[in-house]
């Protein structure tokens, strides 16, 4: 989770490294801090806070070759002391991930004389690399990544080695770019925007000795090949423009999002090996955490409807601790925006193990993720920099009930209706966007609520869930997402004068049903906020405020109804003097357990 930048080349490497720094931020921003190497003399900053605490510092630090880190606590609260880079002699290393036997390789390394100057985890790599150090950096290297279990991605400097860089991942990401200056080390493309004109991902396993002209990729075989990519991301993308903040101009960027999904899926996702599969399957798993988990529910009821095959949307945490029943007739579908979600690839791991065909979808197509599946279903969200997320949600839908149709059209069941219902949601998103100013003045009024209650239905339930999560997430208010027959068996207990209860009503069959339940929490106090396409019930009794959708079918409506619900969260974090791109606590992408 945390942000991992370094450079080698004919530039200073400062502020190269803080540039990309500032674009990762949004996988970790407890501290952080930067190691310059100056031929022999290693010079380190280490901040508490964001990235922009450390800008006064770089302009001090000398040297062509650097290594930088954003920090998502694990082990040690957030502080300087627990700041990477951590040292150890001549060594300064940066590191994303769990060290799980990190206990007793302490106390080894306390053993041997090493005294700890921090809480982490991480502080025992550092250690192990001087512990090791017999001069020969690559040696080094594998010496110390034997004795690490679990989860790392590490860039390591030496003062032994004024010219190289030294990493290795497992279940971590990491990636290696070429540059005109140089050569880029990051755990994520968007650190190398602009910088680079290829990249190379290692792969799990995989050590490196990146230098300003060369690198050396190997592993506890020898050296290896892999392949280089050309780099399209571009680094405009990755500025927000005239909005306040990327959340929200990753919500406009929603229509172009489904657009380029459906155009992908038709253009270059070949389905033909996966008929036959698709013909006799008895079963499908759709699997992800939180948003991911939310557009599986979704996704879940687009399959069962379409297709006629039961589905299940499963949380991926719990995924491989429950025994799932697996096998050649079910598909498994792991769900993750950066494909580096590490219980979700826990538990497509476990599907590939079983035998089970594995589908991924996600917007990180060369992702560790990807790397497991038998087919990937991108979603063409382009970068989402907001911890929060909003495009990449309605993307992950979209490629959910592409697959629906898919899969319904090869077990002879009518799609089309189906696809061109799913071609009209660009044009009533950007409808609905353009109307925004209708939820800020929503959240405005409800900005102290105590808490929020969002409700629904089928199709709605699984958009409840996901707006709940939202407001969560960044207006810091607690909130929950109930089916709206379950109200009165608890929730309902909950409700008083300082509550507000957003009921979403997409299904004309079920709205008098749940309209009833907004009935029950009106006559407790509660205010009521109703988004709905249907205009008779925004005039109904008790309504306080209403976002009118477009009229839409309801099989896919929380594409839609998701974006009243994603800007009520970020007009109310907003209202409260909260930064929507960086709620506290979280990281965009979780890659450790």
């Amino acid at each position: 989770m945390c942000g991992i930048v370094g450079y080698v080349g004919t530039r200073q490497a400062a502020p190269e490294v803080y540039r990309g720094l500032l674009r990762l931020e949004y996988r970790g921003y407890d501290s952080v801090g930067l190691a310059v190497l100056n031929g022999s003399s290693l010079g380190v900053v280490r901040k508490k806070g964001k990235v922009d605490a450390v800008r006064e510092e770089i302009g001090g630090m000398i040297g062509t070759i650097g290594i930088g880190h954003t920090r998502w606590a694990t082990h040690g609260a957030p502080s300087e002391r627990n700041a990477h880079p951590l040292r150890s002699g001549k060594f300064a290393i940066v590191h994303n991930g769990i060290i799980e036997n990190y206990r007793a390789l302490r106390e080894e390394l306390e053993a041997n004389g090493f005294v700890f100057s921090s809480d982490t985890d991480s502080e025992t790599i550092a250690h192990l690399f001087a512990l090791y150090d017999r001069g020969d950096l690559r040696e080094t290297l594998r010496a110390v990544v034997r004795r690490l279990e679990v989860s790392f991605a590490i860039a390591a400097l030496c003062e032994g080695a004024p010219n190289v860089i030294a990493a290795a991942r497992r279940n971590s990401p990491l990636i290696v770019g070429r540059g005109e200056t140089g050569y880029y080390l990051a755990s994520d493309i968007p650190a190398l925007a602009g910088c680079v004109q290829t990249v190379t991902v290692l792969k799990n396993g995989d050590m490196a000795l990146v230098c300003a002209d060369r690198v050396q990729i190997f592993d506890d075989r020898g050296e290896v090949r892999r392949q280089e990519q050309v780099c399209s991301l571009r680094a405009e993308t990755l500025e927000r423009g005239d909005n306040a903040h990327f959340m929200l101009k990753e919500m406009k960027e929603t229509p172009q999002t489904i657009r380029n999904t459906i155009s992908n899926f038709a253009e270059r996702v070949r389905l033909e090996p996966f008929l036959p599969l698709f013909r006799k399957l008895k079963k499908i798993h759709l699997i992800g955490c939180g948003t991911a988990y939310h557009s599986g529910l979704a996704g879940k009821l687009a399959i069962e409807r379409l297709a006629r095959v039961p589905a299940e949307a499963c949380i991926a945490s719990e995924y491989r601790y429950g025994d799932p029943i697996l096998g050649d007739d079910t598909l498994a579908i792991a769900v993750s925006q950066s494909g580096e979600t590490a219980d979700t690839i826990a538990a497509a791991q476990l599907d590939r193990e079983s035998g089970t065909p594995l589908f991924v979808v996600t917007n990180v197509a060369h992702s560790s993720m990807a790397s497991l599946a038998d087919l990937v279903v991108p979603t063409i969200a382009g970068a989402e920099t907001a911890v929060a997320a909003t495009k990449s949600y309605n993307g992950q839908l979209t490629a959910l009930y592409l697959l629906a149709a898919a899969i319904a059209a090869a077990r002879g069941a009518d799609a089309k209706r189906a696809e061109e219902e799913l071609n009209r949601y660009p044009e009533r998103c950007e409808e609905a966007l353009s109307r925004l100013e209708e939820v800020e003045r929503v959240a405005q009024k409800f900005k102290d609520a105590k808490n929020v209650c969002f409700l629904g239905r089928g199709v709605d339930h699984a958009a409840a869930l996901e707006g709940s999560l939202k407001l969560k997430e960044i207006a810091y208010i607690p909130s929950e997402g109930y089916p709206a027959g379950e109200l009165k068996h608890g929730p309902i207990a909950l409700i008083d004068g300082r509550s507000l209860v957003v009921a979403i009503m997409t299904q004309r069959r079920l709205a008098e049903k749940t309209f009833n339940a907004v009935a029950e929490v009106r006559a407790r106090g509660a205010k009521i906020f109703l988004i709905t396409p249907f205009e008779e019930y925004a005039r109904r009794e008790g309504v306080d405020d209403c976002f009118l959708l477009p009229k839409c079918g309801e099989l896919f409506s929380p594409v839609l109804s998701v974006i009243p619900l994603q800007a009520l969260a970020y007009y109310t974090a907003v209202a409260r003097g909260n930064d929507p791109d960086r709620p506290r606590n979280l990281a965009k992408s979780v890659t450790v357990e």
